[in-house]
């Protein structure tokens, strides 16, 4: 790989990285100045909840209650590990512009609660919900929504990519 070639996959990386942590940094400031202490808000017939609450777990508060050392270890180190792997895959081994920005999308949301993390003695701030009727989401914000759509965006790449090659 040239080195224009090397610096434009850096800036690609940098600049995926920053429209998803940003979105999640100010959407959780300004779920902190505008929410918190509030009411629940209420839009389109309750598809979307928006309210303010703290997690101390993972997904779903799963490990919510674990020691501390266990939250350390699987909340926080194992996943700065494997966010700082990616990154690396994606700056130096991953040539697929595609692939790199789903994948920085993932690891830029793990970013986002991890910052939480570290800034909210273990709390991230969540403040979204959907749904209809009983069927809803657990709460999340935006760090989650870059997760679960490029998880979901990978799946969808990777499924194509392999019929692809098939035919």
């Amino acid at each position: 790989m040239g080195n224009a070639d090397r610096k434009n996959q850096i800036l690609l990386c940098v600049f995926v990285a920053a429209i998803n942590i940003a979105a999640d940094r100010i959407t959780k400031l300004l779920a902190v100045e505008f929410l918190k202490d509030k009411n629940l808000i209420e839009l389109l017939n309750r598809i979307i909840v928006i309210g303010y609450t703290e997690n101390t777990g993972a997904f779903l508060s799963l490990g919510r209650g674990w020691p501390e050392v266990f939250k350390y270890i699987l909340l926080l180190y194992i996943p700065i590990a494997i966010c700082l792997s990616v990154l690396i895959y994606c700056l130096f081994i991953e040539k697929d512009k595609i692939r790199i920005v789903i994948l920085i999308s993932i690891i830029s949301g793990g970013i986002g609660n991890l910052v939480d993390r570290l800034l909210n003695r273990f709390s991230v701030i969540d403040f979204l919900n959907f749904g209809i009727g009983s069927l809803r989401t657990g709460i999340l914000n935006v760090a989650d929504l870059s997760i679960t759509f490029g998880a979901i965006a990978l799946v969808i790449y990777e499924i194509i990519g392999t019929k692809r090659k098939d035919v």
